[in-house]
């Protein structure tokens, strides 16, 4: 409840200090520095270290691929009968293709599914997080650029994006130098993502002339909260895989947009007003959603 809570709060208080004119109009830019900078790479500190793989992990590893190749064709399909520019079609792939696993997936696990099924939960999240930093990163550069970008300078910039460079020091520093005493500090930093990105979100989020865009708005939506966690339902029946980790993956792969992914979106201009319409909806929608999928594990799996 604490969470939804948050929500609601951090997306109305960046609207009305949008409204009320009480920060500069730029304000949300300082906001994903910090987010870009700080809070994603902690956020890989406080998780990844602590990830057993196992056989057991095979499930929710492999649904977040699914889901995130799966929303890329299904972007380019979408935008191949639209007069979308690269930007607008990056932003699109960034919010389809990976869905928010932590801070909105790990407190709904735990109420729906209860403590021991927070492994599968994590893992979840993890596979997204680096799929964002790998694959993702380079889509907002190539997506960003005013002119074709060379493979090189593609890799050059994905390279010196923090989120990547704090996916990749969590998985190495750890196993070379203990941790312990500063992973307060992650913590710490980490738990501020949520509430800044859905702040920045709100400062940002504007629903006036949304009626002109609500084919995409819809067409988005209905991947990222339907189609996607049905097709991963669909793939783990077919190969009779059930049991807690399938239906913990089929749920997590139901949940609204990434918030990180906004933030690139935002960074990078990547029609940034349509993609946090496009998120802010999602999240409201998808807090009911998830529920329905929920069931359909329970029923079927």
């Amino acid at each position: 409840m604490t969470n939804f809570l948050l929500i609601g709060v951090c997306l109305l208080a960046g609207i009305l200090f949008r409204r009320s004119g009480t920060l500069p109009t730029d304000a949300h830019k300082g906001i994903n520095a910090w987010l870009i900078y700080l809070a994603m790479p902690a956020v890989s500190f406080k998780y990844l270290p602590y990830v057993v793989w196992g056989p057991e992990q095979l499930v929710p590893a492999f649904a977040p691929f699914l889901v995130f190749f799966a929303g890329l064709a299904y972007v380019k399909m979408y935008s191949s009968r639209q007069s979308f520019d690269p930007a607008t079609i990056g932003g699109l792939m960034l919010i389809t293709a990976l869905g928010n696993t932590g801070f909105i997936g790990f407190p709904l696990v735990n109420a729906y599914f209860g403590p021991q099924a927070m492994s599968a939960a994590v893992i979840c999240d993890q596979v997204t997080v680096m799929l964002f930093s790998t694959v993702g990163a380079a889509i907002a550069v190539k997506s960003s650029g005013t002119k074709e970008l060379e493979l090189s300078d593609i890799l050059r910039k994905v390279s010196r994006f923090p989120p990547l460079i704090g996916c990749v020091l969590a998985l190495t520093v750890p196993r070379v130098i203990d941790i312990t005493l500063i992973s307060p500090l992650f913590d710490a930093i980490a738990a501020t993502t949520a509430p800044l990105a859905i702040f920045s979100i709100g400062l940002q989020l504007r629903f006036n002339g949304w009626n002109e865009q609500r084919g995409v708005v819809f067409s988005v939506l209905a991947y990222k909260l339907f189609l996607a966690p049905a097709a991963v339902l669909a793939t783990l029946l077919a190969l009779r895989i059930k049991g807690i980790s399938a239906e913990v993956s089929v749920f997590q792969m139901s949940m609204p947009a990434l918030l990180s992914s906004a933030v690139v979106a935002n960074q990078y201009n990547l029609n940034p007003i349509l993609v946090n319409r496009i998120v802010g909806i999602g999240i409201a929608v998808g807090l009911f959603s998830t529920g329905i999928w929920y069931l359909a594990t329970k029923l079927l799996m």
